[in-house]
């Protein structure tokens, strides 16, 4: 059984990094700063979100994505294993973390501008209303 008290660990070490919470999800909790959501509590353990401009930390570290399995096959999120010396010290647990709510705007900036696909049949013209 995962440690209740983890998330709350966790927000505590974050205290410099700003404003933080923990909200319960699918069995584990997002981790929050201004609505946007940078961390991911699962299984016990944390995971940050990784794109380009952090991938290369989480490597160095020898840390993996999340993984689990829906349907009979694997799904890997963009959440990386934040790995144990880095949680240990409370400072650089808060430079990693501001790294991941980075990559987690620049994601959210990304979908913003991304097209949204139609919606209804293959070549079929929107409706108006009369």
């Amino acid at each position: 059984m995962a440690d209740v008290f983890f998330p709350d660990y966790v927000v505590e070490q974050l205290q410099n990094f700003g404003a933080v919470s923990a909200r319960p999800m699918f069995g584990g909790h997002g981790l929050y700063k201004s609505g946007v959501m940078f961390g991911l509590i699962a299984e016990g353990e944390l995971f940050f979100k990784v794109d380009d401009e952090n991938r290369a930390d989480f490597e160095a570290k020898k840390s993996e994505p999340f993984v689990y399995k829906a349907k009979g096959r694997e799904i890997i999120l963009s959440y990386w294993y934040v790995p144990e010396d880095v949680m240990e010290e409370a400072g650089e647990l808060c430079a990693w973390a501001e790294k991941a709510f980075a990559a987690a705007l620049r994601k959210r900036k990304a979908d913003a501008i991304r097209p949204k696909s139609r919606r209804g049949r293959a070549g079929a013209s929107p409706r108006r209303r009369r």
